[in-house]
């Protein structure tokens, strides 16, 4: 991935299309942070860098970040909605709003892209032609439709791509009565087809017209003396008595219907799907969003209603309804519409209805909305105060006065004495927090000597946070054993900070070392406040080792480079952020490294040859 130059901003600005199409803005790493559709390409594009301030905090932050602008020009809106939420999908950037399953309920999935059909229980959905059927949110209904479908149909249950593969003679499901062997042409791909469509009658929610089907079934059988075959037919009856209960319970007026509702707060939101088909309230689909601060109530019903169903929804496939409830109208609609329709080989309507038996659902999808926010809202809260288990267990096994929910970690690492470096990670509440993340390098000549250099991260790590007027750890762990637990102790006394908790954990035993106790803290193994202190431990090894490594490139390339006239320390720099090592420039071409800030075609050249790339 190259990194984008900023310079070139203005000119692809100047240039954008007037067509349909796709947008990224990318960041000064070359990330993408935002992807986005346009009727007009220059026209939206150019709106976020007009005079004057965004209204939106979030659009302002998205603006301030971004270097460089990249545009695919499509063929209508349709293409640009569709294409948009597969690179939303795809890349996950940061600043557009995420939707994560709030919980992955079971589907029932029917293989109609298959000659001859399976029926099995899954939990991913995917756009690969088959049919699925839920969420069921009640596990005991999935079991009962499962049930009925084994019972009352022989659908195969081998994994061969039929007809085109096959087994020589049947499998043991067909001596037993439950596959009828369309594997060895037993049964017509016709006779199979219309056994799948019965499936889909049922899983559709069509159960009392096919009730009295069976019940025909099991009198005749009955009638002939074929008590097997009869009591057969009466355990399907009874299976299909227990799925029209459960409509039953959930039945609404309508024909089929998908509902959405959305409620949000802050930069937390959640969107209910009920889906409704012929009249009987089948599922419940929740989903969090992520990241809405500052989003309109319309843009953010658009976004998750264009992102769920030509994303992941859209391998519900044929199960598309007629007619998608929305809380209120939005600019996409008429587009979503038509792509919709497409897919579902009929016509889908969008609307917003006002008043009635409709606008009932909508508030019935709304409310459930805000149910699922609050719960949502109301344990993240509790979350963010709560401290994990595991704490209590540390504070115990170290007799600390405070649950240690704010814990900095240090560790010291050099090559041969040579870029000493020190790491700081905190974790807060047992998880890491980047944001408090820190590494440095040592000052003066350390070379080897641990104790010294622990001694100077901790100092400057404290100096810093009281400047700044920041909350000081509750506790800090040192990787190492007693001599740096002593480095670190004698600088906490020298800065007025007794209360901070101090502790050492040695590699090899794994033991525990505290300021004035003579002997180590030994935990079990299994101990989960041990595990919090290896995490905590290894987390910040990790950190302070990459750091290393990432000067100790730096060293060879400036070594290798500095006998290149012209590539002084700050283009050494720029190549090495650029390739990320020596290996890296050797591989660069001429175009890639004279694109950099500073650099030309000529000097390019000059560098990979003396590097006898």
């Amino acid at each position: 991935m190259s990194v984008p130059d900023p310079s070139t901003l203005p000119d692809v600005l100047e240039h954008l299309s007037t067509r349909p199409g796709v947008y990224f803005f990318r960041d000064p790493e070359g990330e993408i942070l935002y992807v986005g559709k346009a009727k007009s390409l220059r026209s939206r594009v150019r709106s976020y860098f007009r005079g004057g301030q965004p209204e939106s905090l979030k659009t302002r932050e998205l603006v301030r970040r971004v270097v460089s602008v990249e545009t695919i020009v499509v063929g209508s809106e349709a293409e640009a909605l569709i294409l948009e939420a597969n690179l939303i999908k795809e890349h996950r950037p940061r600043f557009n709003v995420q939707l994560r399953d709030d919980k992955r309920y079971p589907y029932i999935k029917v293989t109609l892209q298959e000659a001859f059909p399976r029926v099995w229980v899954t939990r991913r959905l995917r756009n690969d032609g088959a049919r699925y059927f839920g969420p069921f949110t009640s596990v005991g209904t999935l079991r009962a439709a499962l049930d009925v479908v084994k019972r009352l149909y022989t659908v195969r249950s081998c994994r061969y791509n039929l007809p085109t593969e096959a087994p020589s003679r049947p499998c043991l499901d067909y001596h037993i009565g439950r596959c009828k062997a369309p594997c060895v042409g037993l049964q017509t791909q016709g006779d199979y087809r219309a056994m799948i469509e019965e499936i889909l009658r049922i899983l559709d929610g069509d159960v009392e017209a096919l009730r009295e089907e069976v019940a025909g079934r099991m009198r005749r059988a009955s009638e002939a003396l074929d008590f097997e075959e009869a009591a057969r037919q009466r355990d399907v009856a009874r299976g299909l008595d227990t799925l029209a209960r459960e409509q039953r319970v959930q039945r609404v007026d309508g024909g089929d219907q998908d509902v959405l509702g959305i409620a949000r707060d802050g930069d937390l939101g959640s969107a209910v799907v009920l889906r409704i088909r012929n009249g009987v309230l089948l599922g419940r689909e929740t989903q969090k969003l992520i990241g809405v601060e500052g989003e309109e109530e319309a843009a953010l019903l658009s976004t998750f209603a264009s992102r769920y169903y030509l994303g992941r929804g859209s391998a519900l496939g044929g199960e598309l309804p007629r007619q998608i409830l929305v809380p209120l109208d939005f600019e996409d609609r008429a587009v979503l519409e038509e792509v919709l329709g497409e897919r579902a080989g009929h016509r889908v309507r969008i609307e917003a209805p006002l008043r009635g038996e409709r606008r009932r659902l909508v508030e019935l999808a709304s409310q459930n909305a805000r149910h699922t926010l609050e719960d949502q809202v109301t344990s993240l809260a509790l979350a963010s105060d709560r401290a994990d288990d595991a704490l209590y267990d540390l504070q115990d096994r170290l007799g600390l006065k405070v649950v240690p929910r704010l814990i900095a970690g240090f560790d010291i690492s050099h090559t041969q004495g040579s870029e000493t470096v020190a790491s700081v990670v905190t974790f807060q509440n047992a998880e890491p927090k980047k944001s408090g993340y820190r590494h440095m390098r040592i000052r003066g000549d350390r070379g080897n000597d641990d104790y010294r250099s622990m001694a100077q991260a901790v100092e400057r790590y404290l100096r810093r946070l009281k400047e700044a007027d920041e909350r000081l750890p509750d506790l800090i762990l040192i990787d190492g054993g007693k001599g740096q637990l002593g480095a670190a102790r004698a600088v906490l006394e020298e800065m007025g900070a007794p209360d901070v908790a101090l502790a050492s954990l040695a590699k090899r035993e794994e033991v525990v070392f505290l300021p004035g106790r003579a002997e180590p803290v030994r935990m079990s193994r299994r101990d989960r406040a041990l595990h919090v202190l290896q995490r905590v431990r290894d987390e910040s090894h990790r950190f302070a080792v990459t750091y290393n490594r990432k000067l100790r490139s730096l060293r060879t390339l400036e070594s290798e480079l500095s006998g290149i006239p012209g590539v002084g320390p700050s283009r050494q720099r720029a190549l090495l952020t650029r390739f990320g090592s020596l290996r890296g420039v050797r591989q660069a071409t001429v175009e890639e490294i004279a694109r950099l800030p500073g650099f030309g075609p000529g000097l390019a050249q000059r560098i990979l040859v003396y590097l006898g790339a």
